[in-house]
């Protein structure tokens, strides 16, 4: 793939970090850019109506407008597979490629992708969500075989809301994770500003922030065929494994 390079972005209708937050990534990559359709998401739960927000046939259809701007690839950018199975995000990426010939990723997945090149098996989490959709993201990546060492959750249901959740908090909420030792961190959300916040976590705990805006911009730089290595200034997880802290490298 050479530049420039379209970046076509799946968007929760209610978030309002995730948009600056990769603009600001692939700005990063010369020639990149990053384009956004929306689909509506308002909540956080596991209630009918929360989980039917992400039937496949609204997330196909934004894909398909992504599809008239010509974009090299298209990423969702968005958690859900944590809760509801990573078979959804699988099914997902090839029902986008089926419907636009367009190569698709997962935040989720290339988080994954990740945490399989590094070989991490000690994991922390940093969420927004309420007790129950943590159990399940948890219960998720133990049947990974990563054991969660330590996480936080604040409780927050309204999707809207982790948006306003002050990067100073998400800070102190990484530290007190980074106590248990893991092989990294990851903040699991795509509408908290914690992606600035990786370099300096990762200079302070020698630990790697794998943030999953920036995994999404990570995975479909690489799915288009290019390199994420120019972006930097964003922590390890934007330009790849191999700009890990030593700490991670087991």
């Amino acid at each position: 793939m050479t530049l420039p390079l379209r970046l076509g972005v799946l968007t929760p209708s209610s978030n309002t970090a995730l948009e600056p937050l990769t603009s600001a990534l692939a700005a990063a990559l010369p020639g990149a850019s990053a384009h956004f359709a929306r689909f509506k998401v308002t909540e956080i739960a596991l209630d009918a109506a929360a989980l039917g927000q992400f039937d496949d046939s609204k997330i196909l259809a934004a894909a398909e407008l992504l599809a008239d701007a010509k974009v090299d690839v298209i990423g969702w950018s968005g958690t859900s597979s944590g809760w509801l199975g990573f078979d959804r995000d699988r099914q997902l990426v090839e029902r986008i490629r089926e419907r636009t010939g367009i190569p698709a990723t997962t935040a989720v997945l290339a988080l994954n992708e990740l945490l399989a090149i590094r070989k991490v098996r000690r994991l922390a989490f940093v969420t927004p969500y309420t007790q129950d959709v943590q159990e399940r993201i948890v219960a998720n990546y133990r049947a990974l075989g990563i054991e969660v060492v330590a996480e936080r959750h604040l409780g927050i249901r309204v999707n809207h809301d982790f948006a306003g959740v002050a990067p100073q908090v998400l800070r102190g909420l990484m530290d007190e994770v980074a106590r248990e030792r893991p092989q990294a961190i990851t903040t699991f959300c795509t509408n908290l500003r914690a992606a600035p916040l990786a370099a300096e976590i990762e200079r302070a705990h020698g630990i790697p922030l794998l943030d999953t805006v920036s995994t999404t911009v990570w995975g479909m730089v690489r799915a288009a065929g290019a390199s994420p290595a120019a972006i930097t200034g964003w922590g390890s997880c934007s330009n790849g494994p191999e700009a890990l802290p030593r700490h991670a490298r087991r």
